[in-house]
């Protein structure tokens, strides 16, 4: 029997953070052909449950489209039923009250139980009341196969009422084979106890920077005869994000940075397809030229997004300032004995503050 395991798909993010309004448009429509292949993948390999732990959708206000795009997702597969657990971004249901279709499956604020072929799916959804009161309720039959839903972020202890947290030393030991979660969007799994997991599939696609490297859905493979259950993570994901660093230090200007860059792309990986964030490191001369937006000119167009950062650090020696008696030498000094600014900012004031004495556009 398989199963896929699913969780943080965010369809009808707003996705403008970084993007334009026609690159987060066409963004927003990947992400939920992302989620239809996810269930086309299920047809083509005869799996017949998908296990929605949480965030299917971004925001309260979900548009037509993906509306319809998920329900007829479901309603047009009957052989899969869907096991959707509400996150904390999730509306309370996506479907008129009474257009529930038959496969679809739903968790309230207690703890529901599905079985299937042998196979117990148990979940809940957190709210402020049901606070501290969930472990103690979990009953399950350790003759069979337990697979529990959560969405929340794990921890040793519970949290504050209204904070999602499950707590894996309350659920140590109560029969889980495979605890499915989601609110985490990378991918991880370990062991609970002596018999069980838990795993976190992360997000279909990533959507910002914080979500860089690669991303898919967990397929379960059980073996309802022995109750041994087995993993393997399927990548999604048209595109990838990148955060590539590059050092660019005791480079002069654009010209001397931009070999730099192109190496550190290269050796990052990044395709055409990708969106990334270059950030500039490494100790450069005070008078270093870093033009950041000459850099995103040279290389936006290889790229579906791209932003430049910079971060690097000034090489000044102190003592080289110290006799000097220039109205550069008297800025430097004045600005390093700066108490109330951190490291940060004086190398941003010293670089912006010589090039005005030098009258070069700031």
């Amino acid at each position: 029997m398989k199963m896929i395991h699913c969780a943080d798909l965010h369809l009808d993010s707003k996705m403008d953070a970084n993007l334009s309004s026609e690159a987060a448009r066409v963004r927003r429509a990947e992400i939920l052909q992302t989620y239809q292949d996810m269930v086309e993948y299920a047809k083509k390999h005869e799996i017949g449950t998908i296990l929605i732990a949480g965030d299917l959708f971004d925001k309260k206000n979900i548009s037509a489209a993906a509306k319809t795009t998920v329900k007829n997702s479901i309603t047009q597969n009957p052989e899969i039923t869907f096991y959707y657990l509400q996150g904390n971004h999730d509306i309370e249901n996506f479907l008129d009250p009474g257009d529930v279709p038959e496969n679809l499956k739903l968790f309230s604020d207690a703890w529901t139980y599905y079985e299937q072929d042998g196979v117990v799916i148990a979940g809940v959804t957190f709210t402020k009341n049901n606070h501290g009161m969930l472990w103690n309720s979990l009953t399950l039959d350790r003759s069979k196969v337990n697979i529990v839903m959560l969405h929340g972020q794990t921890a040793e202890v519970d949290g504050k009422p209204g904070d999602e947290i499950v707590n894996l030393k309350a659920l140590k030991n109560l029969g889980i084979d495979y605890l499915a979660l989601g609110h985490i969007h990378s991918y991880r799994k370990e062991a609970l106890d002596a018999r069980g997991v838990y795993c976190y599939p992360g997000c279909l696609e990533g959507r910002g920077f914080d979500e860089c490297g690669v991303h898919g859905f967990v397929v379960l493979d059980i073996d309802t005869k022995t109750g041994s259950i087995s993993t393997e993570f399927v990548e999604t994901g048209r595109r990838r994000l990148y955060e590539v660093h590059a050092d660019i230090s005791d480079c002069m200007n654009t010209d001397e940075i931009k070999p730099r860059v192109r190496e550190a792309l290269a050796d990052a990986g990044c395709t055409k397809a990708d969106l990334v964030k270059l950030v500039l490191t490494g100790e450069v001369d005070v008078e270093c030229e870093i033009e950041p937006e000459a850099v995103l000119a040279a290389f936006s167009d290889v790229y579906f997004f791209m932003k430049v950062q910079d971060r690097t650090s000034l090489k000044i020696d102190p003592a080289m300032y110290v006799g000097d008696v220039s109205l550069k030498g008297e800025f430097v000094r004045q600005v390093l004995a700066a108490p109330d600014l951190d490291d940060e900012a004086k190398n941003r004031a010293i670089r912006y503050g010589i090039r005005a004495l030098q009258n070069e556009e700031i």
